[in-house]
């Protein structure tokens, strides 16, 4: 299901701290190499600049910060005020200087960090939630932190595709994303095969399908986010790839 274990164990939240940290320093490289000019231009994200989604990654990590709060005072502290807060506040730091982008991603990520190693052991497993969802425990913040930055650097366009993603990040996404589409009447009925792994996912499995689409764990996932088109898989019988619900 997650990054995480089902586990808040000591072991887990380290290893998944030291992941974000090694996400955000792959992002911070990426980001650093671009020039005001660059961080204006589109991103992979309709309507949004590099600029937006930078700000969006800066912002997601003080957000998130808050439900830490929460895990460890037990005062319901809001991920966002609003939905409107959230996404002015995007747009009211996308058209900053690629300089002070960088160094609000960069103090932004520390902050979140700091606050995570903060946060004493019982904390990991108390029930918070986020602006959309449902509830989750405390430790579920961090894989959430995990996915933020492994995706959208991708929706960055600065060089960081699907295929870097580290494998073990494909692999959990897949479980989790693909999970969540079983349950969508949106969702098309599908057997997926991981060729990297030979690991198998079944979309929509009370539907009847002789769809098998096969491919690299990347592409399935990127695919499956929309973050590619699927141009390395290969559905049989052959044809078009079916749409996916947004993700």
């Amino acid at each position: 299901m997650a990054s995480v274990s089902q586990s808040a164990g000591e072991h887990s939240v380290d290893l998944t701290i030291d992941r974000i940290n090694e996400a955000v320093r792959r992002l911070l490289g990426s980001a650093a190499g671009l020039a005001d000019e660059q961080v204006r231009e589109p991103s992979l994200l309709p309507g949004w600049t590099r600029g937006h989604v930078l700000t969006h990654v800066a912002r997601n990590a003080d957000s998130l910060s808050n439900l830490l709060t929460w895990a460890q005072t037990g005062v319901p502290t809001p991920q966002y005020a609003s939905r409107d807060e959230r996404d002015a506040a995007i747009e009211a730091g996308a058209d900053r200087p690629a300089a002070v982008l960088l160094a609000d991603l960069t103090d932004s990520a520390e902050r979140f960090v700091a606050r995570a190693r903060e946060l004493p052991p019982d904390a990991w497993t108390v029930q918070v939630q986020g602006l959309r969802g449902a509830a989750h425990p405390a430790w579920f913040t961090l894989h959430r932190r995990l996915t933020e930055v492994e995706i959208h650097h991708v929706d960055l366009t600065a060089g960081y595709r699907p295929a870097d993603w580290p494998a073990w990040f494909v692999q959990d996404m897949l479980y989790q994303v693909a999970g969540g589409l079983a349950g969508q009447p949106e969702a098309p009925a599908a057997l997926l095969t991981d060729a990297d792994t030979g690991r198998q996912f079944l979309l929509r499995p009370e539907v009847t399908s002789e769809l098998v689409i096969t491919g690299p764990g990347h592409a399935l996932l990127a695919w499956l986010t929309g973050r590619g088109g699927g141009a390395e898989l290969s559905p049989d019988p052959a044809g078009p790839l079916p749409e996916v619900p947004p993700y």
